[in-house]
């Protein structure tokens, strides 16, 4: 039997947010501890590499959050568009531009794919992204561990 591969894909898919680039990962971990990973701002410098800080928050996010992420030394204020825990899929503006969409897609009870949408005009942002994906991966296997 063929293992599904964990190395990250990049690709332009339609979103509920328009035609976006999407970098996403296979990860060996249950789709809860990803999701909890992505919306626990705690994590957020840990798996984020342009993060230092998030202020404004405590605990998880939730639609109509308000806050400040420190980026390059800077403090930029940040809002949380959308936040379904159901379909687990978040987007937020940053510094009042649309900014990355974030989703976690069960594909066993052990293992689940992590997505970044990002707007096809930051292209670039794909490489931090295929960053913060290994990272959050490392997170959510611990996570599962207790």
């Amino acid at each position: 039997m063929r293992r599904a591969s964990n190395r990250t894909r990049v690709g332009v898919e339609r979103t509920p947010d328009g035609r976006r680039l999407v970098v996403s990962r296979r990860i060996s971990a249950p789709a809860t501890a990803a999701w909890d990973v992505l919306v626990s701002v705690a994590d957020w410098p840990d798996w984020g590499p342009s993060v230092s800080g998030v202020r404004g928050v405590d605990g998880r996010i939730e639609g109509g959050s308000r806050g400040e992420v420190r980026v390059a030394g800077v403090w930029v204020p940040f809002s949380i568009e959308a936040c379904d825990d159901e379909s687990r899929r978040w987007t937020w503006r940053v510094a009042g531009v649309p900014a990355t969409g974030h989703r976690v897609e069960p594909v066993g009870p052990d293992r689940c794919a992590v997505a970044f949408e990002v707007p096809v005009l930051a292209g670039p942002y794909a490489a931090v992204c295929a960053v913060a994906l290994r990272r959050i991966e490392r997170l959510a296997k611990r996570r599962a561990r207790g």
